[in-house]
């Protein structure tokens, strides 16, 4: 028996503390820690990343008096007067796992997000009153720092430097680019530029490791016909509430609903069967929709779908384009999740930002 739900329907309505309340690691790392990554021997940056963020940890619960004034006067230890910490490294490399261990490592208040979640919740709050519900923090922490929208960009350094003034410790990461060349380390100074007046204020912390963007994209499983998604959901989801909505119907109603409460959005809901999938052509559109699939990730949603494959969900254009990093990751996401519902995971899939030794899912994140 399957309960069965209709995203499309839903408008959640979140308080404020509701919001800060979801900014909280994934269940995919809800209990991970610095003793349970497994550096790769051969990459001894890994090691000195683990040591370096547990030293950066043991000192977050020491505000500076003084905000900036503190962080731009006298010479003192690195790990005490250093506002946040940067890790740098292509996929695959164990950086949303650091970062997920440096917030169970240090007491609260705390928060940890992606940057498009921060972005969001500046848009659902306003940017005042996010500094005033975060200033308090000791620790917030930023996943998948991106550089692709300079409006956002410039945002969150402004977020960040009021955040560090009021003493509240920093964490970031960040991707390059699926294809870029070279070894990502552009990203770093990137983002010393980028966050202008708090950037000599941040160690970068490389870490080296196999760059899972060259593997590319794997093949998604078939789309099932709409004939077969009934059988297939009462077989694979027995049980569980299941959100049956059309595609087109679904990307529609997300317009209505904040990108800051997809998170609600989901609540409850175990897996979610799509009819008519099709190509998102309208590039507004399909960064909303990428955030839905984010948040899917989060919770390790399954899907199942008719219609277009997954690797067609965005146009070729987008894929290749200056947002092309979210399309790649989502797209991946997606197909690691319709892999979950059709099949067993294949012996070599591998978390895209989990080491080897902790794998729970190829898809990029």
């Amino acid at each position: 028996m399957v309960q069965v739900e209709q995203l499309s329907t839903r408008r959640p309505a979140v308080s404020v503390d509701e919001l800060l309340k979801g900014f909280v690691p994934s269940p995919r790392f809800g209990e991970v820690s610095f003793a349970s990554y497994r550096p790769d021997p051969s990459q001894p940056s890994q090691a000195e990343a683990v040591r370096v963020l547990e030293e950066f940890g043991s000192h977050a619960a020491a505000k500076p008096v003084s905000g900036l004034r503190k962080l731009f006067g006298g010479k003192a230890k690195k790990a005490e007067t250093r506002a946040g910490i940067y890790l740098d490294g292509g996929f695959g490399v164990g950086k949303t796992h650091l970062l997920s261990a440096l917030w169970h490592q240090v007491d609260g208040p705390k928060a940890i997000g992606t940057f498009v979640e921060y972005t969001n919740l500046v848009g659902a709050l306003s940017f005042r009153k996010t500094v005033e519900a975060l200033s308090s923090y000791t620790l917030v922490c930023i996943d998948e720092f991106e550089l692709d929208d300079p409006g956002d960009t410039v945002l969150m350094s402004r977020l960040m430097r009021e955040l560090a003034d009021a003493g509240v410790k920093l964490a970031a990461t960040s991707n390059t680019l699926p294809g870029a060349l070279g070894d990502g380390r552009f990203a770093a100074v990137d983002f010393k530029r980028e966050i202008q007046v708090l950037a000599d204020q941040f160690d970068i912390l490389h870490i080296d490791g196999e760059d899972f963007r060259h593997r590319g994209l794997p093949t998604p499983p078939e789309p099932l016909a709409n004939s077969e998604l009934d059988a297939a959901m009462r077989r694979e989801f027995a049980g569980r509430t299941v959100a049956v909505d059309d595609f087109g119907t679904l990307v529609d109603h997300l317009a209505g609903v904040h990108p800051s409460r997809y998170r609600q959005l989901l609540e409850g809901i175990d897996a979610v069967v799509w009819r008519n999938v099709r190509t998102i052509t309208e590039q507004s559109v399909a960064l909303r929709f990428v955030v839905l699939a984010d948040r899917l990730y989060d919770k390790d949603v399954p899907i199942l779908g008719s219609g277009a494959a997954l690797d067609a969900l965005f146009t070729p254009e987008m894929m290749a384009g200056g947002y092309q990093k979210k399309y790649f990751r989502a797209v991946s996401r997606l197909m690691a999740l319709a892999r979950e519902a059709q099949e067993s995971p294949a012996p070599e899939a591998v978390a895209a930002d989990t080491p080897v030794a902790s794998a729970v899912s190829p898809a990029i994140s």
